[in-house]
Formats: C-alpha cells, sequence, structure tokens
C-alpha cells in the first residue's frame, strides 16, 4: 500500500503517519523500486494500535517509550497490561503513569470546580447541593429555578488586516 491508502486504511493522514514515523513508532516501511514508501498488513495494523492509544490518552511520548512492544497490541486477542505472561516492565509502567497523570488532572479539575462553584454560590454548591444554584443572589428573580441555558456568543471572523467594522446602533 501507498501512503495515503494506508493513512486511509489506519484513520489517519499521510502527515500523521509520516510522524509517527519520524518519532519511532513505526519502524521504516520498505521502499517501491521509484522509492516510494510501502506499507504492508501489519504496519496499518501497527497504525491502528497507535491510533487507538492516542485517542485513550497517550501521548506520542509514552508511546515511543514502549515503541519495540507495540507490536504486541496487534496480535488477537492482544495481551492484557500487567498480565502473568508478560515480560517485565512491558508497558505496565506506561500504563501506571498516564494513570497517575489523569489521577492528578482530575484532582486538579475537581478542586477548580469546587472553587468556581463555592465562588459563584456558596459552600453548598461546591460539593453538589443543587437547591444553591437556586439562590436570589445568582438569579435575581428566578430563585429556585434552573439557571438560565447557556447562550453561546457569536463570533464574526476577520482576517487580522481588516479594519474595525463600524458600530451599529
Amino acid at each position: 500500500m501507498r501512503i495515503g491508502e494506508a493513512a486511509a486504511a489506519a484513520g489517519c493522514t499521510p502527515r500523521a503517519l509520516r510522524l509517527y514515523e519520524q518519532r519511532g513508532l513505526l519502524p521504516p516501511p520498505g521502499r517501491t523500486a521509484s522509492g516510494q514508501r510501502d506499507y504492508r498488513p501489519a504496519e496499518v495494523a501497527r497504525l491502528r494500535v497507535i491510533r487507538e492509544l492516542l485517542g485513550s490518552g497517550f501521548t506520542i511520548e509514552d508511546l515511543r517509550s514502549c515503541a519495540d512492544r507495540l507490536h504486541l497490541l496487534t496480535q488477537d486477542p492482544p495481551p492484557r497490561c500487567g498480565a502473568a505472561d508478560a515480560p517485565e516492565g512491558s508497558g505496565s509502567g506506561v500504563v501506571g503513569r498516564r494513570l497517575t497523570i489523569l489521577d492528578a488532572e482530575i484532582d486538579r479539575l475537581t478542586r477548580l470546580r469546587e472553587d468556581l462553584a463555592r465562588r459563584a454560590f456558596g459552600d453548598r454548591a461546591a460539593f453538589g447541593d443543587r437547591a444553591a444554584f437556586g439562590d436570589r443572589a445568582a438569579f435575581g428573580d428566578r430563585a429556585g429555578a434552573d439557571p438560565p441555558p447557556y447562550e453561546p456568543v457569536p463570533v464574526t471572523h476577520r482576517s487580522p488586516a481588516a479594519p474595525p467594522a463600524p458600530a451599529t446602533p
């Protein structure tokens, strides 16, 4: 398969495929007589694994650290992380680090959410007390009612060099 066909089969772009090769996630593919990349089904299967792992929250750097074992995940069924027959350090370190990072981010976002709710609605809102969302101070005459719906702000796109539009009354 040529690069465009392989990329389409794996659900990515040729540019992404070149990036994965450049970063060491894919071994250099074979070449045709004219020098074009020539991908086999095994490489497309590996590309699919890479795309799935990136979609699961791993980074390219995470995958680089275990690139020599990515081919194992193309097996049907793939081995489980931490399986008894898996070689020691066969990726569970990467998974453990990613889980630790995700847990820290969840904690950070939870604290951020609680702080915002506390500032906006008082202590009751920080802990999920839905009655706090009906406070008169927050919604004036709508006390006890649902919060107002989200209303998107219209955005107009102009080129950076365009002069500002005249104000309309």
